[in-house]
């Protein structure tokens, strides 16, 4: 039987995610932070996207390019994690991107229609 005392001891999710260069020994955990990175985002996007009044494709271009962007400036400059070790960049810039698109497709919907209407 293991005690507490056993465990190896890693910092929590949330420390190794705010802090730079982190060790990631379970790949699920990483991408986890990956998607929920994303989401977060999407939900701030939205409400700046709606407050601001942006409309149409600059808008829906301009999410796609902060969103991908800030989390591919994330895992290769802030994490410098080997990418290849999760499928490639296209897999990491992918994990979580259509979930995170229709939050901030619902998120700025109702804060422009909100604000503006």
């Amino acid at each position: 039987m293991q005690s507490k005392k056993d465990k190896p001891s890693l910092p929590s999710v949330w420390n190794r995610m705010l802090s730079k260069n982190s060790e990631w020994p379970d790949k699920d955990e990483f991408l986890d932070v990956i998607y929920w990175a994303r989401q977060i985002i999407a939900v701030i996007l939205g409400l700046i996207w709606g407050v601001f009044s942006l409309q149409g494709f600059i808008g829906l271009a301009l999410f796609a390019l902060a969103n991908a962007g800030i989390l591919y400036v994330y895992f290769t400059s802030f994490q410098s994690i080997d990418e290849e070790e999760y499928g490639g960049v296209w897999e990491l810039t992918k994990e979580g991107f259509m979930t995170s698109f229709a939050g901030f497709l619902v998120t700025w919907t109702i804060i422009y229609s909100g604000l503006h209407h």
